[in-house]
């Protein structure tokens, strides 16, 4: 049982990942200007450990470790203790990841533990998790600390050489991001699919080897070229194995939490088997979108089942009863990673009638061995079809027990302790989910996925847009940090997708504010593209910009997209001129690792050739049933905005493409729109044409 008794500089805070420390024997600080002065004036270096709440390994180092009474004493007489949630502070977390990929010439993770000189912030030591005794080849904490900070200060000249070299490193890697391309010009979809095929697993989908992580940016693509009429039967059919091989390997694997919905951020096998159980809201909203449309793409009734799984845990468990969606659900519960959603064979049987279990074990594995630490994680071995149920049952009777089923242990898993819940909402994961709840609403007609999304909206301008600034987290009222790129990027694609959704003129102001924001404060005016701070906040030893995709798509790219969207629906030169400046600069990154750049490849395609919009005008019912005849196919280069004949506030296309009887339509690209048209018929000629 943690000791309550003794509470450190974090007792203040409101990130649940901070407080999660609160009470460790270590003087723990948040980061701060104050904070930092101290170590300056007691000349001792700065630890800082970065993490986030969902983190398991961040926790098996503070039981191991910081809530260890040796070890803090170590820590307090040698070090300034800073705690740092990465999700609050993304700025930081790129600075010091990348820190350590320099000095320890490999990646980084979580928990990341670096040391600083407390002059300059420059790191000169950095690691992730350190266990308490030497084991898996490293050192013991304790041993760490004491080496470092002899390293510290009996080696302050070589310290200093070191320094100064990794801060050069620092400025060669921004002077790197220069020039900008001179043109847009796209890269050919098949030299894309052939880096992604160098790295695909045909058998079990996905990308590389373990572990595998939902490639979200890369199934997009994938899906939009296998959709694409103009490319080679060829090309298509390749991007079309690809995407349905990974997108159904995933949805029968453990990564998919096959009774309550929602995926898991990877899985440590390269079956999809077993996964890091933390779930977080920036992977759901991206492949809810992503199964949605590739339902209405094949008609899978499998990624329908996803897409709807993904939906009901997003409402019933991710959002607040303000409108806001949560951060993520942990790893652990009891203190044992996993445990939440594992099964016995026993347990299994005593809820389940002997039909149920008859078809239930045969099709999640349960007569199969226990695949984690001798117990059963669900995951789909065999379908319906292949299932041996009982000579007396026909596929839908087994598609209905099934179901029966899984309502069952879901209800029994609901009594167990659950996982933790971080309950901050956080901007740019808002937005991930927002665009993914108004897209996968709209194409599979869930009204009541749109109206999600748009209580996050509210929410997000209620309480984290304040005087024409974005603020990028909140919990409990607090909203302590200015926003970042991925913040303005995210939620302008967000609001894009409501407008489609379900037309509002206030989001459409809101998306033109947030694109100001933009160009304002986070604009290279020299090169374009986009800083990841603000022109006005402060991140030690440089400034990060990045243009490749990580565990979210790039948020250079994200921003493109939605300016180069931005300004066809507006006609606004200054959005769409930013975002293909935007693109220029990531050109060169992009050109050098094609695979890792692909939200750019997606923008740049749609920049290059901007998307057909499709402007209804008309009363409510008759723009309904136009929408929902314009969206039975999936159709990814287009835009469709459905306005009432009585919306107010419109001004220039908008307003010229005015009301004609019941309803009409504007077909627009580029600077041209159509003449009205008054009929679905003639319409969908005219779209075929």
């Amino acid at each position: 049982m943690r000791d309550t008794s003794h509470s450190n500089g974090l007792a203040g805070e409101t990130s649940p990942y901070l407080l999660q420390h609160a009470h460790n024997p270590v003087d723990w600080h948040p980061w701060n200007e104050q904070v930092l002065q101290l170590a300056r004036t007691r000349r001792v270096p700065i630890l800082l450990s970065i993490g986030y709440s969902a983190c398991h390994w961040c926790h098996v180092m503070a039981h191991e470790s910081f809530e260890d009474p040796a070890t803090a004493e170590l820590m307090n007489r040698l070090y300034i203790n800073i705690k740092v949630d990465r999700e609050e502070r993304p700025d930081l977390d790129r600075v010091y990841q990348l820190a350590h990929q320099l000095l320890a010439q490999r990646g980084g993770g979580w928990p990341l533990t670096v040391f600083l000189t407390p002059d300059d912030l420059t790191p000169f030591f950095a690691g992730t998790y350190f266990p308490s005794e030497p084991r898996y080849g490293m050192p013991a904490f304790r041993e760490v600390l004491t080496r470092v900070s002899d390293f510290y200060h009996a080696q302050r000249d070589q310290l200093q050489q070191q320094n100064a070299s990794l801060r050069e490193l620092f400025m060669r890697i921004e002077r790197e991001h220069g020039p900008a391309a001179e043109k847009l010009r796209d890269m050919p979809v098949a030299e894309l699919l052939a880096a992604l095929s160098n790295e695909f697993d045909a058998k079990h989908g996905g990308f590389g080897p373990a572990p595998k992580f939902p490639r979200t940016p890369a199934l997009e693509l994938l899906l939009q070229t296998a959709a694409d009429t103009r490319m080679q039967p060829v090309v298509r059919d390749t991007a079309r194995s690809m995407l349905t091989t990974t997108l159904t390997r995933m949805a029968e694997g453990g990564i998919y939490d096959q009774l309550g919905g929602g995926f898991c951020r990877y899985s440590v096998d390269a079956e999809w088997s077993i996964p890091h159980f933390e779930k977080m809201l920036y992977d759901n909203g991206p492949l809810l979108a992503l199964y949605a449309q590739a339902w209405l793409f094949t008609r899978d009734p499998d990624y329908l089942r996803v897409a709807q799984g993904i939906a009901r845990w997003v409402m019933t468990e991710m959002q607040s009863s303000k409108g806001g969606y949560f951060a993520s659900l942990d790893a652990d519960s009891d203190g044992h990673e996993g445990s939440f959603y594992l099964w016995d064979m026993q347990e299994v049987q005593a809820r389940l009638t002997t039909r149920e279990y008859a078809v239930f074990a045969p099709h999640y594995g349960l007569d199969r061995p226990a695949n984690f630490e001798g117990r059963w994680h669900l995951r789909v071995c065999r379908s319906p079809q292949e299932t041996p149920g009982p000579a007396d049952t026909t596929p839908d009777l087994e598609t209905a027990l099934l179901e029966s089923a899984r309502a069952k242990l879901l209800m029994l898993r609901a009594l167990r302790t659950r996982p933790g819940l971080d309950d901050k909402v956080l901007t740019a994961w808002n937005g991930l989910m927002i665009a993914g709840m108004a897209c996968s609403g709209r194409l599979l007609q869930q009204q009541e996925w749109i109206e999600s999304a748009e209580r996050a909206a509210r929410f997000i301008h209620a309480e984290l847009w304040k005087q024409g600034r974005l603020l990028a987290s909140w919990r409990g009222k607090r909203t302590d940090f200015p926003g970042y790129l991925d913040d303005h990027a995210f939620l302008l694609d967000g609001l894009l997708e409501l407008l489609q959704a379900r037309w509002n003129t206030r989001w459409l102001d809101w998306a033109q504010a947030l694109a100001d924001t933009l160009l304002l404060h986070f604009q290279d005016r020299d090169q374009g593209g986009f800083w990841f701070t603000a022109d006005d906040q402060q991140t030690p030893l440089y400034r990060p910009r990045n243009y490749s995709d990580e565990s979210m798509p790039s948020g250079n790219a994200i921003a493109a997209r939605s300016l180069v969207r931005l300004g066809h629906i507006c006609a606004e030169p200054k959005y769409l001129q930013a975002g293909e400046r935007a693109l220029k600069a990531a050109l060169p990154s992009a050109n050098r690792v094609p695979d890792a750049h692909l939200s750019t490849f997606t923008a740049l395609s749609e920049a290059l050739q901007p998307p057909l919009m499709i402007i209804l005008r008309g009363k409510p019912p008759e723009l309904q049933d136009w929408m929902q005849e314009l969206d039975r196919q999936y159709a990814p280069r287009r835009m469709l905005l459905a306005i009432p004949q009585d919306a107010a506030g419109l001004q220039g296309r908008l307003a010229e493409c005015a009301p004609q009887g019941d309803i009409c339509a504007y077909l627009c690209r580029g600077t041209h729109c159509s003449l009205p048209i008054t009929s679905i018929e003639k319409l969908q000629q005219a779209i075929s044409a």
